[in-house]
């Protein structure tokens, strides 16, 4: 069925969001970029695109659409399904735990479990049971930034805190910018280029948070189109996917000050990390979706002792 006569039979939200579930279930869309059926993978497309809140669909279902958002809704649910995309690049939009950050095929779609940590811990009533009190964090680094969210996330938990992100990839960096801008975080967050600590000498921090490259050349092999459409540099973590956790672990002693510590991703290498790691202490933190694919590990089990006292 051609677009024109798609626009001319289908009126409604409900129509395009039937629609667009049946030609992905159809097609065989992988998911995996903030859902993970297709179901709500059409939601999210028809829903951002429209500019409407992404979890809210019962109000607008029957609401008739325009023939400018009719035409918008069946080319991008035509671009779904043919180019296999993710439907975050096709909208320019991607979301932590509601809040908005462009994205483009520069970086990678954001999907860290971080982001659901720092707002779990930082939102309510219970204090945090491993993080530092979020007033008194007063530097944080955010290293393999990509599109800047977490870094920014940072920004509006650690109120007091001044913010470093760095990123290898001078294209996600400039994603990066246009998050920074549009959070208005330019006065406290500092973008880098460059390979993990290195562009920022010997400065110490109170908070390392990085999602880095983790996955390993075995699963990279047999990605799907959905995932080959991003950038290969953000998955690439070596053979066993663990080679810049290494990396981060070795040098994290020489960035972090007493009381500090790093919360990091690294989605299936527990096992490895506790073998080869035996006298660290890693705190594994549960998430809605994972029991060991982020650790919490202090700057003391790293080795980091308080200065004496004179």
């Amino acid at each position: 069925m051609s677009t024109n006569n798609i626009t001319d039979e289908l009126v409604t939200l409900r129509d395009y969001w039937r629609y667009a579930i049946s030609r992905f279930n159809a097609a065989g869309l992988t998911f995996g970029h903030g859902t993970t059926r297709a179901i709500d993978d059409a939601a999210f497309l028809v829903l951002d695109s429209l500019d409407l809140p992404i979890d809210t669909l019962d109000p607008f279902l029957d609401a008739r659409l325009t023939a400018a958002e009719r035409k918008l809704l069946a080319e991008r649910i035509e671009a779904r399904v043919t180019t296999r995309k993710p439907s975050a690049y096709l909208t320019g939009r991607s979301y932590i735990q509601g809040v908005r950050f462009k994205v483009d095929e520069r970086v990678i779609v954001p999907r860290s479990h971080i982001g659901e940590i720092l707002f779990s811990e930082y939102i309510g009533d219970d204090e945090p049971s491993y993080l530092p009190d979020a007033e008194s964090v007063e530097s944080v680094i955010d290293i393999c930034t990509g599109s800047g969210c977490l870094a920014i996330l940072a920004g509006k938990f650690f109120p007091m805190a001044e913010i470093d992100a760095v990123d290898l990839s001078a294209d996600a960096l400039e994603v990066a910018k246009i998050n920074v801008a549009d959070h208005e975080m330019e006065d406290r967050l500092q973008l880098h280029e460059g390979d993990l600590f290195a562009p920022i000498g010997n400065r110490k921090y109170d908070l390392i948070i990085t999602n880095p490259p983790y996955v390993d050349h075995e699963e990279m092999a047999m990605f799907p189109d959905e995932y080959r459409a991003e950038p290969e540099m953000a998955f690439d973590g070596g053979v066993d996917g663990l080679d810049i956790v290494r990396q981060l672990l070795t040098e994290a002693p020489k960035h972090l000050n007493p009381g500090g510590g790093m919360l990091c991703e690294i989605g299936s290498g527990r096992e490895i990390l506790e073998e080869e790691f035996p006298d660290l202490e890693f705190l594994w933190i549960e998430t809605a979706e994972s029991e060991d694919s982020v650790f919490w590990i202090s700057a003391e089990s790293l080795g980091v002792k308080a200065p004496k006292k004179k």
